[in-house]
């Protein structure tokens, strides 16, 4: 029995496309026979079922050949073929003359309709064909005679949802990278030079802690008794009381189980503990919608965060004993208050000890071999010598200003010119902690599309009750900085057309955590290969065979940190609105991280938007005077310039605040009546156009990137400390306290902050245009942020390289001294079992390597003898 393909319904808040059946979703796929009879069961056969079922079945034998002499009897010629062709219908059609034969197909490939119309074949394949409306809809690029060249699923592009849900296994092997040998062997060699620091550094920190213990024990080292904890491959261990991971050695109660880190024990015996930092929690107050925009401050709710106000403090004696044991923690700190924390080790007790002699063997044997890569020699860069501006030829760009200072200019290459000899070119600017950005990565893709509807489309399911529809999801306001449920095909509607409020301000909104970064491959597995393929340096970025990504290097069935891919999509405007901006706002990755633009979209405001932008801009700037500055009368209305911080030719107003620092300066008033009129004309060029901000000429751009150098960290965190107060988080609400101002993920700098900073302290960030198809590599400690110019799709990966260990090391750090809950506390990388089994498979893949030389050497001389 052959299966009717079913009616397609349509969905209210789906595309123009109408639902295919699951089962039935390929081209002539027919549903196998099952029988319903149980083989336990004797069934007996009624003489009479018999005998009707013949005479109902008659001479025929089967359906087919009944509905043949039906066709037959009716005085059609039927004309028996041995073989249907490929681009055939699936029955039979008598022609004018009463013949029966096969014609040609008009089932469209996309849609599984034939009622749309006309529909251009494959001369490639011979078997598929696409309507006019989906080739204009979903395949705006391809033009019709490029369908009658080669299909969409014969380019390997198709976008319908069967070939997007079920991926080709050639396609899927395109995706793969095998290293050769020698490959192996060199990057093997690379990762011992630059793990060793870390490798040494574990170990002393291992016999530290060992020393204290034998004279606990009052034994000599090689003969302490130390317990293996019971922590399986599926495990995370962390520390309870700063919440950092455990890798190796660490202290442990008997009767409960409290795990105490290294870091703490020390502390804890210098009488400074700081990773038990208690909770912070702040109040922020909804003052209403009018207050967001300038209006009266009327208090509706409150939503608590992390920040400000602690708790109260609870005294809690908790002290080491005159041995230097350390008993285990009371019940209000999650201990029982009983007992003494042992030693107890993760991996085997000389693990550590014994790779750190293995790897320093091996690179002593190298080392005539293979030059020391941790030098990074200067010839590996070939732009470093030659940077001038007006040199178009050369793989750079200059994203900073700085005086006195060589690094203003990021390597940039073209992915399409990528050579193998280009990694090291790549591995020199990435080991000085420089960002790189590898353009147009989207060229060496096959060509898939990512437009928001076809991802929509194929990560959306009706039918199927084993999962979530997922029709709704959770989006950020950038505004009050709330989230929201919205419908996502209504999400990405306004994606295309913009989003406003009722009183004309754009309504920017940026999806969460859609789809979940641990289904991105499951639920679009045919956009995760193609977003691998885009990667480029793929030794360092590919998140499953990067064998300089050592992310990988953790058991196959350890517990993983979730890497990506995930997916960045939200609103955007290219003018700076000062609020409801669309932001990630300054924060650090928890590693390196690769993000690429896939899609843009563009909003284009009417001239009634412009205008209401305007206004609230205005109502904006008056509520931060006032607010923010403490500065009343100090302008004229409706100017819109901030309060400066130049001396020369201006009157002096002081704040509230006692600090000198803290006063802001003013212009006279014909002085600021004119800055007034040239800043009213400026904001009316950058309304209308949107093309240039601070220099950069953002016309084809889609995001806006800062990233500052990892050693003017201690800079900028000083000046948001000190001007924290003139920014606004939640509600719009201005800060009242801040705990770490880059963890705290709470501060965006305008194009004024920015300004401020290097006049104050002299530092500035690389600052850069990400266009589509960009891909931005971010070193790990390199603090960031970014504001999206247009509607953008991006996607990102993290990935940990061997050079930047020591910084992913240097930011747990300072997560463990965060105070409880913060949104940075917890250690999720776990970097050091992954630097660990990193250095493990570079030693076997080493000694493995030496073995195989060895037997060939032996095979050779064996020959010479016979010979």
């Amino acid at each position: 029995m052959m299966l009717n393909r079913k009616t397609r319904v349509r969905v209210s808040d789906t595309e123009d496309e109408e639902e295919t059946n699951a089962t039935d979703q390929e081209f002539g796929r027919r549903r196998p026979h099952r029988s319903t009879r149980s083989a336990n069961v004797n069934y007996e056969i009624d003489p009479l079922k018999s005998i009707t079922h013949s005479l109902r079945k008659g001479s025929n034998g089967n359906k087919q050949q009944r509905k043949e002499k039906k066709k037959k009897d009716e005085g059609y010629e039927f004309i028996k073929s041995d073989k249907r062709p490929k681009c055939a219908s699936r029955h039979m059609v008598a022609d004018q003359n009463g013949v029966l034969q096969y014609v040609q197909s008009t089932m469209c490939h996309q849609c599984q309709r034939n009622d749309k119309g006309r529909v251009v074949n494959c001369g490639n394949c011979k078997k598929r064909r696409y309507c006019v409306p989906c080739m204009t809809k979903w395949y705006p690029n391809m033009k019709e005679e490029m369908f009658a060249e080669r299909c969409p699923v014969c380019l390997e592009i198709c976008n319908c949802k069967s070939c997007l849900r079920d991926v080709l296994p050639k396609v899927k092997g395109k995706i793969d990278l095998k290293p050769s040998v020698d490959q192996k062997v060199r990057y093997s060699i690379y990762i011992l030079h630059v793990l060793l620091p870390f490798l040494e550094r574990l170990n002393k920190e291992n016999t530290k802690e060992k020393l204290i213990e034998s004279h606990i024990q009052g034994c000599q080292v090689c003969d302490l008794n130390s317990k293996k904890a019971a922590c399986s491959l599926d495990e995370r261990m962390f520390c309870d009381c700063c919440k950092t991971s455990i890798v190796d050695l660490h202290r442990s109660c008997p009767s409960c189980n409290y795990d105490l880190c290294l870091k703490c024990c020390w502390e804890l015996r210098d009488g400074n503990l700081k990773g038990n930092k208690e909770e912070f929690i702040h109040e922020f107050i909804d003052a209403g919608a009018e207050y967001m925009h300038g209006g009266v401050y009327k208090p509706v709710r409150k939503r608590e965060t992390m920040t400000a106000k602690p708790k109260e403090k609870i005294k809690i004696d908790w002290t080491f004993l005159d041995d230097g044991r350390i008993p285990c923690p009371p019940t209000s700190m999650g201990g029982c208050g009983h007992g003494v924390l042992e030693l107890m080790y993760v991996k085997r007790d000389d693990d550590v000890s014994t790779l750190l002699e293995n790897a320093k063997e091996l690179l002593k044997k190298h080392k005539l071999e293979e030059e020391d890569m941790r030098e990074m020699p200067k010839e590996w860069c070939t732009c470093s010598d030659s940077v001038n501006e007006n040199d178009t030829d050369k793989q750079f760009r200059k994203a900073a200003s700085r005086e006195n200072s060589n690094d203003n200019y990021l390597y940039c290459p073209r992915a399409i010119d990528i050579q193998s000899g280009d990694l090291k070119h790549f591995q020199w600017h990435w080991s000085k902690g420089q960002p790189v950005i590898v353009s147009n990565v989207l060229e060496t893709t096959l060509g898939l599309s990512w437009e928001p509807m076809v991802m929509w489309r194929a990560f959306r399911q009706i039918s199927n009750v084993n999962h979530d529809t997922l029709l709704d999801v959770s989006a950020l306001n950038c505004l009050d900085w709330c989230e929201v449920d919205v419908n996502i095909h209504e999400f990405f509607k306004c994606y295309m057309d913009g989003r406003y409020e009722s009183n004309g301000w754009p309504e920017i909104l940026k999806l969460k955590d859609w789809p979940p970064s641990n289904l991105f491959e499951e639920r679009l597995p045919r956009h995760g290969v193609e977003f691998i393929t885009s990667l480029p340096f793929k030794e360092y970025t590919h998140p499953r065979d990067g064998y300089l990504n050592l992310a990988v290097k953790l058991p196959e069935k350890s517990c993983k940190p979730e890497m990506g891919p995930k997916t960045y999509i939200g609103y955007g405007v290219a003018q700076e609105l000062g609020r409801g901006d669309s932001v990630s706002k300054l924060h650090y990755e928890m590693s390196d991280a690769v993000n690429v633009l896939t899609h843009t979209a563009t909003w284009t405001l009417g001239s009634d938007n412009l205008k209401s932008i305007k206004t609230l801009k205005m109502k904006h700037e008056a509520q931060d005077r006032k607010e923010l500055y403490g500065v009343n009368n100090g302008y004229m209305t409706g100017c819109s310039k901030k309060p400066s911080t130049r001396r020369s030719g201006r009157k002096k107003l002081k704040s509230n605040e006692t600090d000198k620092s803290s006063r802001i300066e003013i212009r006279g008033s014909s002085e600021n009546e004119e800055a007034c009129n040239d800043e009213q004309t400026d904001d009316m060029e950058v309304d209308n156009s949107g093309t240039c901000v601070d220099g950069l000429n953002l016309e084809d751009g889609g995001a806006l990137w800062d990233i500052f150098r990892r050693e003017d960290t201690p800079k900028l965190v000083e000046f948001l400390k000190k001007h924290f107060t003139e920014f606004r988080h939640v509600f719009c609400r201005p800060l009242q306290q801040v705990i770490h101002p880059i963890h705290d993920q709470t501060f965006y700098l305008t194009v004024e902050h920015k300004r401020k900073l290097k006049e104050e302290f002299g530092i500035e960030p690389w600052t850069f245009v990400q266009k589509l198809g960009d891909a931005v590599l971010i070193p790990a400690g390199c603090s960031h942020q970014v504001r999206n110019l247009k509607s953008c799709i991006k996607v990102a990966l993290d990935f940990v390289s061997p050079e930047n260990v020591g910084e992913c090391i240097r930011l747990t750090e300072d997560y463990r001294v965060l105070p409880q809950k913060h949104i940075a506390k917890e250690d999720k990388l776990e970097v050091k079992k992954m630097a660990l089994h990193a250095v493990d498979a570079a030693i076997t893949d080493l000694n493995l390597f030496n073995g195989t030389e060895t037997g060939k050497a032996t095979s050779r001389k064996k020959k010479s003898l016979k010979t």
